[in-house]
């Protein structure tokens, strides 16, 4: 007898298992999700995790600030841990860069987010740690900060386990049959799936597995380097996450003596990648650490990874039917900003996938064909991952 399922989900990130929960949680039965590898084993599982507002669009802003209210209550919503720790969030930008923070604040603030244009004098008392004299402008969110991605990841899968889905670990797709204008199966190392409905949530390997359906998703892959810089306790006890976009780079703390720093992004094959960290990096991002936090030149770095983005033309998601190929949903293009999303694009997608229509969050600034429509999203701010 052959194997069927009413839904198949490709990728056992965050995005996929979170896309997973909420189908199952909205009563959709016969799920199934097929991940490569083990759960959170590609670009989730190298995120920094920063869960943070501030961004130059409602689409975003809105998703961001909904799930991070997820996360902070995720026993209750979802029944599992998320690890959430409150550390708040600043954004530092430079003078050329001022009138695009007022912009972005007072949008933030009309939709309801908890933010504020701060000062100098404002972050002396906040998080007098830090060196603010170079700055052309500052927003502060105190609700931010992060949460842990495998905890998330485990705990959407886990959940949506309870309500009847299948997981099936280390079970690479190799393809999506068609008949017609139609999905009929997904083809992995272990089995034959048919099914009539398809979302695609797997990161840097879903231009593969589209393409041949005469699919081009426009992404591209970048490898982001991550630090692990070692505090000075006694000098730097604690300090808020740090988007300082006029270095063009972040960072945040982790535990009671680290700082996660987070910063270039080059070019990379997903399957190849080098996933340690670059000297010239560590020398390059030590020094923004020590302008942004001076008593962090007592500290010093201790190990760091790389991780995986996907990233869209205009770096912001795709999160729509594929028109062509009916029954084919893609949640793919992340850009960096996937983690913060996750939990309302689970939402949003399966909304999209059983009513036809996301509702929690209107989604279709984030539609497939804004790039022939040149129609594409827009940052205020040149760093497009912080933004």
């Amino acid at each position: 007898m052959a194997t069927t399922a009413d839904i198949v989900i490709i990728g056992g990130g965050v995005m996929g298992c979170s896309i997973l929960y909420n189908l199952a949680a909205m009563g959709a039965k016969n799920l199934v999700l097929l991940e490569r590898d083990t759960l959170g084993s590609g670009s989730t599982g190298k995120s920094q995790a920063i869960c943070r507002m501030h961004y130059s669009n409602p689409v975003t802003t809105l998703m961001a600030w909904e799930s991070m209210k997820i996360y902070r209550s995720f026993p209750e919503v979802v029944g599992a841990e998320a690890g959430y720790v409150t550390t708040g969030y600043l954004v530092v930008v430079g003078p050329q860069d001022r009138e695009a923070i007022e912009q972005n604040v007072a949008m933030q603030q009309e939709l309801g987010i908890d933010t504020r244009l701060v000062t100098a004098g404002d972050v002396a008392e906040i998080a007098p740690m830090l060196s603010v004299q170079d700055a052309g402008g500052m927003a502060y969110e105190p609700q931010s900060g992060y949460a842990d991605p495998h905890s998330v990841t485990s705990g959407y899968a886990a959940m949506a386990r309870e309500l009847g889905a299948k997981v099936i670990l280390s079970s690479p797709v190799r393809s999506i049959e068609t008949s017609g204008d139609r999905v009929t199966a997904v083809v992995s190392d272990q089995e034959r799936i048919e099914t009539d409905t398809v979302v695609v949530a797997a990161g840097p390997w879903a231009r593969s597995l589209v393409s041949p359906l005469g699919i081009e998703l426009p992404l591209d892959t970048v490898r982001h380097q991550l630090l692990i810089m070692r505090r000075p306790a006694g000098r730097i006890p604690q300090h808020p996450g740090v988007g300082d976009i006029a270095q063009e780079f972040s960072f945040r703390p982790d535990s009671t003596h680290l700082t996660l720093v987070g910063g270039r992004e080059d070019p990379a094959d997903p399957d190849t990648y080098n996933q340690g960290v670059d000297l010239d990096m560590v020398e390059e991002y030590t020094t923004k650490l020590v302008h942004r936090m001076p008593a962090m030149s007592e500290g010093g770095f201790q190990d760091g990874w790389s991780g995986l983005f996907t990233i869209t033309p205009d770096w912001h998601p795709i999160l729509d039917r594929v028109n062509g190929v009916s029954g084919l949903y893609c949640a793919v293009g992340f850009s960096g900003h996937g983690f913060k999303l996750a939990a309302m694009i689970g939402i949003s997608m399966a909304e999209l996938v059983l009513e036809g229509k996301a509702k929690a969050v209107d989604i279709r600034p984030l539609r497939f064909s804004r790039f022939e429509e040149a129609d594409l999203m827009r940052s205020r701010y040149r760093y497009n991952v912080l933004a």
